[in-house]
Protein backbone atom coordinates (compact mmCIF):
# COMPACT_ATOMS: atom_id res chain seq x y z
CA UNK A 1 0.00 0.00 0.00
CA UNK A 2 1.44 3.35 -1.06
CA UNK A 3 0.98 6.10 1.52
CA UNK A 4 -0.27 9.46 0.34
CA UNK A 5 1.34 12.73 1.46
CA UNK A 6 -1.37 13.64 3.98
CA UNK A 7 -1.15 10.16 5.51
CA UNK A 8 2.62 10.52 5.95
CA UNK A 9 2.09 13.92 7.55
CA UNK A 10 -0.48 12.39 9.94
CA UNK A 11 2.01 9.66 10.90
CA UNK A 12 4.81 12.21 11.47
CA UNK A 13 2.49 14.10 13.83
CA UNK A 14 1.77 10.87 15.74
CA UNK A 15 5.49 10.08 15.94
CA UNK A 16 6.47 13.52 17.23
CA UNK A 17 6.20 12.64 20.94
CA UNK A 18 7.58 9.12 20.55
CA UNK A 19 11.02 8.03 21.69
CA UNK A 20 13.25 5.96 19.38
CA UNK A 21 12.90 2.21 19.87
CA UNK A 22 15.82 1.10 17.67
CA UNK A 23 19.30 2.64 17.30
CA UNK A 24 21.71 2.19 14.41
CA UNK A 25 25.18 1.96 15.92
CA UNK A 26 28.66 1.75 14.47
CA UNK A 27 28.06 -1.68 12.90
CA UNK A 28 25.30 -0.27 10.70
CA UNK A 29 22.94 -2.74 9.08
CA UNK A 30 23.07 -6.12 10.79
CA UNK A 31 20.69 -9.04 11.05
CA UNK A 32 20.08 -8.08 14.68
CA UNK A 33 19.14 -4.53 13.69
CA UNK A 34 16.68 -5.79 11.06
CA UNK A 35 15.18 -8.25 13.54
CA UNK A 36 14.74 -5.44 16.07
CA UNK A 37 13.08 -3.18 13.51
CA UNK A 38 10.74 -5.99 12.37
CA UNK A 39 9.78 -6.81 15.94
CA UNK A 40 9.18 -3.16 16.83
CA UNK A 41 7.02 -2.65 13.72
CA UNK A 42 4.98 -5.76 14.59
CA UNK A 43 4.33 -4.37 18.06
CA UNK A 44 3.98 -0.62 17.46
CA UNK A 45 3.29 -0.14 13.69
CA UNK A 46 4.98 3.29 13.89
CA UNK A 47 8.56 3.58 15.16
CA UNK A 48 11.50 5.93 15.30
CA UNK A 49 15.01 4.74 14.48
CA UNK A 50 17.92 6.81 15.78
CA UNK A 51 21.24 7.05 13.98
CA UNK A 52 24.04 7.13 16.55
CA UNK A 53 27.10 6.96 14.29
CA UNK A 54 25.95 7.60 10.73
CA UNK A 55 25.52 11.37 10.69
CA UNK A 56 25.94 11.98 6.94
CA UNK A 57 22.62 12.40 5.16
CA UNK A 58 23.57 10.11 2.25
CA UNK A 59 24.49 7.27 4.64
CA UNK A 60 21.29 7.74 6.66
CA UNK A 61 19.21 7.65 3.47
CA UNK A 62 21.01 4.53 2.23
CA UNK A 63 20.44 2.69 5.51
CA UNK A 64 16.83 3.91 5.73
CA UNK A 65 16.08 2.67 2.21
CA UNK A 66 17.55 -0.74 3.09
CA UNK A 67 15.43 -0.90 6.26
CA UNK A 68 12.35 0.14 4.29
CA UNK A 69 12.96 -2.56 1.66
CA UNK A 70 13.93 -5.38 4.03
CA UNK A 71 11.09 -4.80 6.50
CA UNK A 72 8.42 -4.00 3.88
CA UNK A 73 7.69 -0.72 5.65
CA UNK A 74 7.36 2.92 4.61
CA UNK A 75 9.71 5.66 5.74
CA UNK A 76 7.36 8.54 6.48
CA UNK A 77 10.03 11.06 7.41
CA UNK A 78 13.50 11.85 8.63
CA UNK A 79 14.10 14.57 11.15
CA UNK A 80 17.71 15.18 12.14
CA UNK A 81 19.19 11.83 13.10
CA UNK A 82 15.81 10.07 13.43
CA UNK A 83 13.92 8.16 10.76
CA UNK A 84 10.23 7.31 11.13
CA UNK A 85 8.92 4.02 9.76
CA UNK A 86 5.37 2.70 9.44
CA UNK A 87 4.06 -0.76 8.63
CA UNK A 88 0.39 -1.58 9.04
CA UNK A 89 -0.33 -4.52 11.34
CA UNK A 90 -1.44 -7.58 9.34
CA UNK A 91 -4.10 -8.55 11.90
CA UNK A 92 -6.97 -5.99 11.69
CA UNK A 93 -7.86 -6.57 15.36
CA UNK A 94 -4.34 -5.62 16.53
CA UNK A 95 -4.10 -2.40 14.51
CA UNK A 96 -3.43 0.64 16.66
CA UNK A 97 -3.35 3.32 13.96
CA UNK A 98 -6.25 4.24 11.72
CA UNK A 99 -4.96 6.13 8.70
CA UNK A 100 -7.13 8.97 7.40
CA UNK A 101 -8.66 8.34 3.98
CA UNK A 102 -9.01 12.00 2.97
Amino acid sequence: MELKGFQKKYLRVLAHAMKPVVAVGQKGLTEGLMASVNEALDIHELIKVKFLDFKEKSLKMEISEAIEKDTNSDMVGMIGHMAIFYRQQQDPEKRQIALPEK
